[in-house]
């Protein structure tokens, strides 16, 4: 009974594999204990393919289909033959099953950051990875380049080698483009198919191809990604000084927010230096021979004057050098005092003129305030009246 059990396992009719763990390459078909009789079949299915090795040489290839192993020149191995040997046949023949199915989902990225001569920043550093997908195109060759007796082979035993092929091509390509870093996300499609046609030539020695080739991302470092940001946040902010009003609003809130005394001093002041700093930045004025000038900038509306007297004047919050006039009923100005120099000069400002300045308690005449009553110190006395002459008799 033994040694029926013996002969029958001996003895192989179907050569086949099945695998579901989707990263195994090559598989070598097990014979120890087994014997391939004469006449056995061969089974290849979609997506495989098998490798004859006799003696230690590739015999044949064969792709997808039923094979009867019965010809006469096709190496069968069969133990049964060389009896004298105790079923140990001193000729070998192996049989590898090769996936040539597509491996998608491998991993590429550059280990080391490529410099490259961008148009708009001049030399800049790059990284880049991605995703490709691996293909066996040539068993035979793939098989005797690659593998070798490897029983069972897997995706990862090549992919590290693969890398280095790419990332050297990646690197050549993206340094050689002259594509704007600030572009290469639109050009991605682009760059894949150029790096994917880089690295055929290589690729093919192995007998594999690169059917896909894509780049997820392309980055700079971390300190010029950090200065695009605020270049960034420069063109969404816009206008500046409403930008520091509302700093100063939040600046304030916070420090309201902040439980100690000191935090929310603090905070007003730091908000009020900074209203002030932006007002002053806003009106245009410089510092001219008469005191604080102002061009011709529009006033920023948290420095509008209060109204004529007879109105209700509003609450002022800044204190800017500048000074506003009431003529016929109406609020006129900013004007500086070289402004308001000559217009005293052209009779068009004098002492009972009203006057109002940010930080001002309402309107008050010209000759009442200081900074300003000095201009009527230099001003002339009027000239003196000569008599009419008489009428000639």
């Amino acid at each position: 009974m033994a040694i029926m059990d013996f002969l029958t396992g001996e003895f192989i009719d179907v050569i086949e594999w099945t695998d579901d763990t989707r990263d195994t390459l090559v598989w070598r078909f097990e014979t120890r204990g087994n014997a391939i009789k004469y006449g056995a079949k061969l089974t290849v299915r979609e997506g495989q393919a098998a490798v004859f090795v006799h003696e230690g040489q590739l015999a044949d290839v064969f792709g997808p289909g039923l094979y009867l192993l019965e010809t006469n020149n096709m190496p069968v191995l069969t133990r049964l033959q060389h009896w004298h040997h105790g079923f140990r046949s001193p000729f070998k023949s192996e049989i590898y099953f090769v996936n040539t199915t597509r491996f998608t989902d491998q991993k590429w990225g550059t280990r080391n950051p490529v410099i490259a001569r961008d148009p708009e920043f001049g030399p800049v550093r790059i990284r880049a990875f991605g995703t490709y997908t691996m293909r066996v195109t040539d068993p035979g060759r793939f098989l005797a380049e690659i593998v070798g007796t490897d029983g069972e082979f897997t995706s990862d035993e090549i992919s590290y080698q693969l890398r280095n092929i790419m990332v050297q091509e990646v690197a050549r390509v993206l340094a050689a483009s002259s594509i704007p870093v600030l572009d290469m996300a639109a050009n991605t499609q682009d760059l894949g198919k150029l790096i994917a046609d880089a690295i055929a030539p290589a690729i093919s020695q192995y007998g594999l191809s690169i059917p896909e080739f894509y780049i997820e991302n392309i980055s700079l470092p971390q300190e010029v990604e950090k200065m695009l940001d605020k270049r960034t946040s420069m063109g969404i902010v816009g206008d500046l000084g409403r930008f520091s009003q509302y700093a100063q609003a939040e600046a304030m809130l916070n420090a309201s927010n902040n439980p100690g005394g000191m935090g929310a001093g603090l905070g007003a002041g730091l908000g009020a230096g900074l209203g002030m700093a932006m007002g002053a930045r806003q009106a245009g004025y410089v510092q001219g021979p008469w005191g604080p000038a102002v061009s011709h900038a529009q006033p920023s509306p948290h420095t509008q004057p209060p109204p004529a007297p007879g109105m209700i004047a509003p609450q002022s919050t800044t204190t800017d050098p500048v000074w506003h006039i009431a003529v016929d009923g109406a609020a006129q100005g900013p004007f500086g005092r070289s402004d308001l120099g000559r217009m005293m000069n052209e009779g068009r400002f004098t002492r009972d003129t009203l006057v109002w300045a940010p930080g001002q308690d309402g309107w008050l005449p010209a000759d009442e305030v200081p900074a300003l009553a000095q201009l009527f110190t230099m001003l002339p006395p009027p000239l003196p009246q000569t008599p009419p002459k008489p009428p000639a008799a």
